[in-house]
């Protein structure tokens, strides 16, 4: 049950973030907002959220963890509550700011201590907890464009995930171990600082950086593409704000295929082989979708996208929490100190995109999978285990 409650965390967060994406046409048009104010909303609470998370991630090794997770399930529930109540610029950023850290606590603890559980299957754990994910990232526009078309509003599906986190937060309160009883009521700074140290000496090992930087540029096809996906469907394709959200479901729906595929894939074949091939696969596609005039070629592209890039967080986290066995905290908190970097490529890509067009500017996401080719360990690394 316990490990049920944490990958149901993974789903409700995703959720969120899959009807955030999906909304942000309706409140753009809400808001009245241009680029460089979404650019600066899809960048700042992560930046501000990186500063903050890795001292929960570190309290995660050294304190306790459950509070951590219970007290960030609290101001998760509040950050979704804000965006719902949200009637201009200043106040959604707000509860963006609030929704990052609160998510650290919440969910990335969580995907910690599921880690923890088996550190021996640290990619099929990882593939588990991604598959949780994209089950809500495809259920998020699924549920906005439902509530569209009964009139329901955006911000009535956000008060609809308030009082889903509330459900999934008493499970987590019921289900989830309780801390070490050595723990105590405050965290020690003699604690806190080795934990820092042990941080810090980290970031010098190379292979631990390589995987932070491969992460950080995975991140480009995944996360960056999709907070444009639909602005890129309305803006440049012509489609209709439903027409769009439909659009993101086919490249979430096709992605949560392959995530589903991907448990049992990673039985028979080393996560990093397939990651190869696949990140192959995306060179190919991803021009071919940017290139494409046809509106229903572009659609079927990113279904294919989102087919491909299955498995790349999974793959690439796994392999980081195997490199730090018994610092999974930790992991939580180098992988934030490197997202410091990544947080302001959705802000440049909102710069080029109010310069150039949107189109143009979604050329930069093509430095993610070439990143990922350069830099993934060679195929005899990858059998020596040396990566």
């Amino acid at each position: 049950m316990p490990s049920l409650v944490l990958l149901l965390i993974e789903f409700i967060d995703e959720l969120v973030f899959g009807v955030t994406e999906a909304a942000w046409p309706l409140i753009r048009s809400d808001l009245h907002l241009h680029y460089i104010q979404i650019g600066v909303a899809l960048s700042l609470p992560g930046i501000i959220g990186n500063l903050i998370e890795p001292l929960l991630g570190i309290l995660g090794d050294v304190w306790k963890r459950r509070v951590l997770i219970l007290g960030g399930g609290i101001f998760f529930t509040l950050a979704c509550f804000l965006t719902a109540i949200s009637r201009n610029y200043v106040f959604l950023l707000v509860s963006f700011i609030v929704f990052y850290p609160a998510s650290g606590a919440f969910v990335s603890l969580s995907q910690a201590t599921l880690m923890d559980t088996d550190p021996t299957r640290h990619e099929h754990s990882m593939a588990r907890w991604t598959f949780a994910g994209s089950v809500g990232v495809v259920l998020g526009p699924l549920l906005l464009g439902a509530a569209a078309w009964i009139g329901f509003g955006w911000r009535g599906v956000f008060l609809v995930l308030v009082g889903l986190v509330i459900l999934i937060l008493a499970g987590a309160w019921r289900f989830l171990p309780p801390d070490p009883a050595e723990h105590p009521a405050l965290p020690s700074s003699r604690a806190v600082w080795s934990g820092v140290r042990d941080a810090f000496a980290a970031l010098r090992q190379g292979a631990i950086l390589r995987w932070l930087v491969l992460l950080e540029f995975s991140d480009l096809m995944l996360d960056v593409l999709y907070g444009y996906l639909a602005l890129y469907f309305v803006d440049v394709v012509g489609y209709s704000v439903s027409q769009a959200a439909l659009a993101v479901a086919v490249w979430t729906g096709f992605g949560l295929i392959g995530d589903f595929l991907l448990i049992p894939l990673l039985e028979k074949v080393r996560g990093l082989e397939y990651l190869r091939l696949s990140v192959v696969m995306e060179l190919v596609l991803f021009p071919a979708f940017l290139l494409f005039p046809n509106p229903w070629a572009k659609l079927a592209m990113a279904g294919l996208l989102g087919l491909f890039n299955s498995g790349w967080y999974a793959i690439l986290q796994g392999n980081l929490y195997s490199s730090m066995l018994g610092q999974s905290g930790t992991v939580i908190a180098l992988k934030d100190i490197a997202g410091l970097f990544g947080k302001l490529l959705p802000f440049g890509i909102g710069l080029a995109a109010e310069r150039f067009g949107l189109g143009p500017a979604l050329w930069i996401l093509l430095a993610g999978p070439i990143a990922l080719l350069i830099g993934l360990p060679r195929r005899n690394a990858i059998h020596q285990g040396s990566a």
